[in-house]
Order: C-alpha cells, then structure tokens, then sequence
C-alpha cells in the first residue's frame, strides 16, 4: 500500500507519496501566488490551492507509481479563514495566518472580552493570527460577505472537503481557531455567540487519524483511497519528526518559527503567550510561535542583497562575529510570541561605517534566535536538548548561533515537513502503525564562551523591543 501526505503551506503545496513504511517514492511541489498587496494583507484563492493539490497528485500517481494508494493525509497552514456560501462558494479569498489586520478585534477579544475569560473558554488568548479575529474583521468590514457565510473552514479543511464532500477538522487545527474549547476538544458556544456565528457553520471535528471519508468517484484518483482528518501544520509536522513523547521538544525554522512540546495532558500556561492546543497523536502540546524566521533569511538574501546564492554571504562568517553589536528585530510581519504585537516592525540596530553584509546575514541569524529563545524561556520547567527541522537548517553556521543563543544540544533532523506526517496519519487511519525515527543529520554542541557572550547580547536584545513598540504606538 502507497500514501500521499499534502504539505499545504503559504507558498506552495508540497507532496510526498510514501509506501507502507513512510519510504520516500516521488515527492513534488507546486507554488500558487501570495496576495502581499497591501500592509498588514495576507490572502490567496482557494482555488489555486486546489488546483496545485490536483495536478500534484496527478504528477505523484503518474506512471503507474501510484497503484494501490490506500490514503491520503493533508496538513496544512494554520488559522486561515474560508468562508463559503450556501452553494460551497468561495465567498472571498482566504485570511492567511500571517495576516495582521486584526489587531483591533485582538485588542476587544483580550482587553474587552478578557484573557482570563478566553483562556477558561478556550485555553489561549486571541492573536491577531488566530481565525476568530479574522471572521469578527469581515464581520465589520464586510458585513455582505459575512451575511453570505453558511461555512467556516481552514485551509486544509478545504482541501479535504474538495476530496470528499465531507466538512471536517481535526483538533490540532481546530486549536488555532479561537473558537475550540482545547481542554474538552468541543467548540466553545459562547465563543461562537462572541464572534456572531453558529455551531451548523463549523466542521464536524475529529482527532487527526480518524478516517473522514473516501476521494470521491468523480476525481481523477478517487479509488476506494481513506482520507484521515489530517492536523495543522505545526502538529503534522510534529507526527513526522517523531516529536510526540512528554516533554520533548522540536523547534522548526520554516516560514516561520516554532518550538513545539508535546503534553500528556491539558496545560493551562502561566503565560499565555504559549499556545496550548490539541496534538495530532489525541494527546496535546504547547507551542511558541515567532512569525518570521527562514521567511526573514529569504528577505534578507533575495530583497536585499539581491541574490540567490545563499552561501555568499556566509562563507567568510564563524561563530566568533558575536562579539559585534549589530541586532536585528525580526518582526517583518509583527511579531506572535511573546509580544503579540501586529504593529511592531524588525529593524537592524548598531549600524556603522563599516557594517557589511556578512554583518547583516550574522546579525539576522542571531535575531532569529533570540525570537527563538523568548518562546523557549517561557516553557513550564525549560528543556534541556532540542531538534531542529526546517529550511534555516541548511545553514550549519546557524545551527551553531542558535546552540550557543539557546546554550542547549541541538540535533538537525532530516525531515519532510508536514507532507511526510500526513502520510503518516493516513496510514494510521487504514490501521497500519509505522514507526518513524529522526534521521539525525548532525549535532551541534554549546560553546561555553560563546554561550556567556550571547547570554550578554540576549538581555540588550530584550530591551529593545520595549523601544520599538514605544516608537510604532507613537507612529499610529
């Protein structure tokens, strides 16, 4: 038996089919267009996304390869909001996680409503990434899409409901929504009642290996092939780096940036920057999430230096250039953990005469890692070592900022993404159980000098967010 995992992410879809034993057989993807067009704007069609899901599994089923599939698996971007009419219209074009936008409806749900009250209802607070501030934005400035609303979904919500008819979520997706009762895995009705919306106009909600249905006949790959609920990216991703024992933890530098703990149980945090939400294996995680991490890199290299050898700026560079007070705050699209701010931009701090590029690209992946380490400081109890997965793992020099920032053991792990843990929950849902091991591809041990040097530029890195926030709120 073979499997597809779906890797839905902002920028392209991303593909692997897999046999029984989560091998590697062909992988693709395709990109879709990102609407940027505006400050603060984050949408994308639908559409495109399912066409890409269309032609890509076309591509991975080609040539006979795909013979005897038995499921498929999506996981998927986080918080986006798609709203459909009563005919499954798209009504609009989807509200992307990173879109920020929303920082009055944040501002009414925590200040308004009240933290203390959305953490009893929910176990989170709202951020302005979250989907309940999304629908209370078009609610007010678009009151005629929101009268057309009969469906509320996720992205990958979408993509499952195109494969089977059948309107679903999982929990770990759920979780991000604002709207999910975390702790009892059921929607939270008085949260539907805050944000004008009812309980028939949210998906029937499963743990993420449950079986939704089959691919419909009517599509070209629809043959007796079980499609499982699938998880939010972050949890999908979790499934496939084998991140699902108590206390572990994986930190991700895509995108954008995670650290991700799996519970046992429920944790209320003491700081609810953290996010408490549903695990894709039916237990639960905390998770801190940083908004640009990789994306941030990509910025740097491609926008502002003009290139794309990635390698240019880094091959003069060793760990020693910490000494150097340059900073960058990598808050390009606001920032989520710790500050949840929407408003808030990065900045490079320090600069001289004599600041070059190989001082930028330092200072940027030292940034990063400090957004990093505000996430880790506020784990209940810390952690001790860590993997790493993710495209900023392609720079070893990183790695090596981030172990000394961290002052912690990290291991680089050979990983999929979230395509491989949906092929992984797929299988599951057919009642097989792979087992799946980290591929270490190398360990990266704390220098103890250089740690005590970044331990320094890591309490002058805190004090400069106050600054800035000071100097956008005066700019509003």
């Amino acid at each position: 038996m073979n499997f597809i995992g779906i890797d839905l992410g902002t920028s392209a879809v991303k593909m692997i089919l897999t046999d029984e034993k989560m091998n590697s057989i062909r992988q693709v993807s395709k990109a879709y267009p990102l609407d940027f067009s505006a400050d603060g704007k984050s949408e994308q069609n639908p559409a495109d996304w399912w066409n890409a899901v269309k032609e890509g599994i076309d591509e991975l089923t080609s040539e006979n390869v795909g013979n005897g599939i038995a499921g498929i698996g999506v996981g998927g971007q986080m918080h986006g909001l798609v709203m459909l009419d009563e005919n499954d219209n798209v009504i609009r074009p989807a509200i992307l996680w990173n879109d920020t936008r929303t920082s009055r409806e944040t501002d009414y749900l925590n200040n308004v409503i009240g933290k203390e009250k959305l953490q009893k209802l929910t176990g989170n607070i709202a951020f302005a990434g979250f989907t309940a501030t999304k629908i209370l934005w078009v609610k007010e400035n678009e009151p005629e899409n929101f009268a057309k609303c009969a469906k509320i979904c996720l992205p990958k919500d979408y993509i499952n409901y195109m494969l089977t008819g059948v309107f679903s979520t999982d929990v770990s997706d759920a979780s991000g929504m604002l709207l999910f009762d975390v702790e009892n895995k059921c929607w939270s009705t008085e949260m539907l009642e805050i944000c004008g919306i009812t309980e028939d106009m949210l998906p029937t909600v499963y743990e993420s290996y449950e079986v939704i249905g089959k691919v419909k006949a009517e599509l070209s790959f629809g043959n007796n092939i079980t499609v499982c609920a699938g998880a939010g990216d972050n949890a999908a991703a979790a499934i496939g780096t084998n991140t699902i024992l108590n206390g572990q933890c994986n930190i991700s530098l895509g995108t954008s940036g995670t650290v991700f703990i799996p519970t046992d149980k429920y944790v209320k945090t003491d700081n609810p920057a953290l996010h408490s939400f549903c695990h894709a294996n039916g237990k639960y995680h905390l998770m801190g999430c940083i908004l640009s991490a990789a994306s941030a890199n990509k910025w740097l290299v491609e926008t502002i230096f003009d290139t794309d050898d990635y390698s240019k700026n880094t091959a003069e560079l060793n760990v020693d250039t910490a000494s150097k007070q340059i900073y960058f705050m990598p808050y390009l699209s606001g920032e989520r953990c710790p500050h949840n701010d929407s408003d808030i931009r990065g900045a490079f701090i320090g600069l001289s005469q004599d600041t070059g590029r190989a001082d930028l690209q330092t200072a940027l992946f030292e940034g990063v890692s400090f957004a990093i380490k505000d996430c880790v400081e506020l784990i209940p109890n810390g952690i001790k070592k860590a993997t790493v997965c993710g495209g900023g793992t392609k720079s070893r020099l990183w790695m090596e900022i981030l172990s000394n920032v961290l002052a912690m053991e990290i291991s680089v792990i050979k990983n999929e993404g979230p395509a491989l843990g949906g092929a992984i929950l797929a299988a599951r849902a057919t009642g097989l159980n792979p087992q799946v091991k980290n591929d270490i591809l190398y360990t990266v041990k704390p220098d103890t000098r250089l740690t005590e040097i970044y331990k320094s530029k890591y309490e002058k890195f805190k004090k400069l967010y106050p600054a800035l926030k000071k100097f956008y709120k005066e700019e509003k």
